[in-house]
């Protein structure tokens, strides 16, 4: 569900601090938008392309799959069938994994 393999590395291209402020910035954006999807079905496509995005890029592996596959179908005008739910649930369980070992890479080393 998570690379930690990703996290890892993006742990170590810009250090725990780094690693911190893009945490955070990733929580505050992600939930805003995780919050609030599918709220404006016109957006949908650009708020599921967000979301893979972030979540690739901190490692949230599942997460990224799911967006992308809504990603796809809402280009294909098959917005309709994207299951928001499923994402918000996607969502929810990998960051309580990532939640569950995010100190191993928070503190300095």
């Amino acid at each position: 569900m998570i690379d930690w393999e990703r996290v890892a590395e993006l742990r170590s291209e810009i250090g725990a601090e780094g690693f911190a402020e893009v945490l955070e910035l990733f929580l505050d954006e992600v939930e805003n938008v995780v919050m609030n999807l599918g709220r404006k079905p016109d957006k949908l496509g650009d708020e599921l392309h967000f979301l893979k995005g972030s979540a690739w890029n901190l490692g949230f592996r599942d997460f990224g799959a799911i967006c992308q596959d809504g990603e796809r179908r809402c280009a294909a005008g098959n917005a309709a069938t994207v299951d928001i739910p499923a994402v918000l649930d996607c969502y929810g369980r990998s960051k309580d994994i990532f939640m569950g070992r995010v100190d191993e890479f928070l503190s300095a080393a």
